[in-house]
């Protein structure tokens, strides 16, 4: 008896760790780094991660080595100095990714009118979250011959309307990625960016579910120490 409860605690706890299995909640570690790269290589140009800091890689699998490296890679602007120049510094990881523009006005304005969203919360702001990105970023194709797309439009049938101002943000081998036995397919790169930005969107999400299953694992044990605790207390009554 005490054998299974043991095993029944065990398991929830096996699963809390970073080689969980993806249906018991766990962040694909190696994905979401991938998306990272992808994100910075293609992405971080024209949209945002507002709510993200460096020191959130963390969640990711960086150390604080990595991480610290990845931040100085950025200036960030401190203040402008006695003749109105911006003075910079290389970011920490107590520092947010920074803006690719300083205001919407200057992001329309460098985009033709269209304003590109900030991606941090995407994967719960749209109906099918990291499915519908991962779709999106591969659905580009050649708009039908009765349809007229709007100026500076591209056709991509999975957005609303099918219309979309962003052009195909990917192409086969434009990625880099540090990990050289990984091909640079897009298919590749929208799933390993859909993966990173599902992790933006709920970096805690992991978390959670591991306290979750430790504390369905403390439970189970409790209720196996009361069950056997009961047969002894009666187990001389009839």
């Amino acid at each position: 008896m005490m054998r299974a409860v043991l095993l029944g605690l065990a398991l929830p706890l096996a699963l809390s760790g970073a080689a969980a299995a993806a249906p018991f909640g766990s962040v694909d570690t190696d994905a979401a780094r991938r998306g990272f790269e992808i994100y910075t290589q293609s992405c971080a140009a024209c949209h945002s991660l507002n709510y993200m800091h460096f020191r959130d890689l963390a969640g990711i699998g960086f150390t604080p080595a990595q991480i610290a490296a990845t931040a100085a890679k950025t200036n960030v602007q401190t203040g402008v100095d006695d003749k109105g120049k911006p003075v910079t510094r290389p970011a920490t990881p107590a520092d947010p990714f920074p803006a690719p523009f300083a205001s919407e006005d200057a992001a329309r304005a460098a985009m033709n009118g269209a304003l590109p969203p900030d991606l941090t919360l995407m994967a719960k702001a749209r109906d099918g979250g990291a499915d519908y990105i991962e779709a999106l970023l591969t659905g580009y194709k050649d708009p039908p011959k009765d349809l007229k797309l709007g100026q500076g439009m591209n056709y991509n049938p999975v957005f609303p309307g099918g219309q979309i101002a962003m052009p195909p943000p990917l192409s086969a081998g434009a990625i880099t990625y540090s990990d050289q036995r990984v091909a640079s397919t897009v298919d590749q790169n929208a799933a390993d960016v859909a993966a990173f930005l599902a992790w933006t969107a709920d970096p805690q999400a992991a978390n959670r579910r591991r306290v979750g299953w430790i504390a369905v694992g403390y439970f189970v044990l409790m209720t196996g120490v009361t069950f056997k605790l009961r047969n002894r207390i009666f187990a001389g009554l009839k």
